[in-house]
């Protein structure tokens, strides 16, 4: 085993090398950042869970195994901390808006830029109108590049039963963002 690999550093973490925690931290921090950040859009909530997700590889560090891959194992940690922390607290539901005058500050651009931008945003609002669970899948599979395998392993459900909720997933994504385009062409 390459004595850099994840696996590798967290062995050496499970017998009280702490100091490799801190590459792990390194490699680890900004993955998991973007996906607290994707489910609850609060920088400050999503740097409180991924410390969390650290403490706890410390405090459980003996638990650790080393089968499958390191990513799956430090995800779904990151999920059971994200869903502690939402259990614990009451998620405030923030009504998601159409903002009138986003194109007003970009009436320079090149109207090929705005279309983009206008798309990002509205994948954007399509994605945060995603039940937890739905989102969950599509920010693991699209965004921090899991297969769904992984995913499976991480939500603790067969790889047929993902590939069914990210299908089911996009579908929706697709309808929420036409139907938001369509209520933006009536502004």
């Amino acid at each position: 085993m390459d004595s850099t690999s994840d696996k590798a550093l967290m062995m050496k973490v499970k017998k009280g090398d702490l100091d490799k925690l801190g590459l792990l931290f390194e490699r680890y921090n900004r993955p998991l950042f973007s996906f607290f950040y994707r489910m609850c859009k609060c920088t400050d909530t999503s740097e409180d869970l991924v410390q969390s997700v650290f403490e706890r590889i410390l405090k459980y560090r003996e638990t650790y195994t080393g089968d499958g891959k390191f990513s799956t194992w430090i995800f779904s940690i990151a999920r059971n901390a994200h869903i502690d922390h939402y259990r614990k607290k009451q998620r405030e539901a923030v009504p998601v808006e159409i903002y009138e005058n986003r194109l007003e500050s970009e009436e320079t651009e090149e109207p090929e830029v705005i279309n983009k931008k206008e798309k990002k945003e509205l994948l954007e609002i399509a994605l945060d109108r995603l039940d937890d669970e739905k989102r969950e899948v599509v920010i693991l599979s699209r965004f921090e590049g899991l297969k769904y395998k992984e995913i499976a392993q991480i939500l603790d459900t067969t790889e047929g039963a993902i590939k069914t909720k990210m299908f089911r997933a996009l579908k929706e994504i697709k309808d929420l963002v036409n139907m938001l385009s369509e209520e933006c062409s009536y502004e």
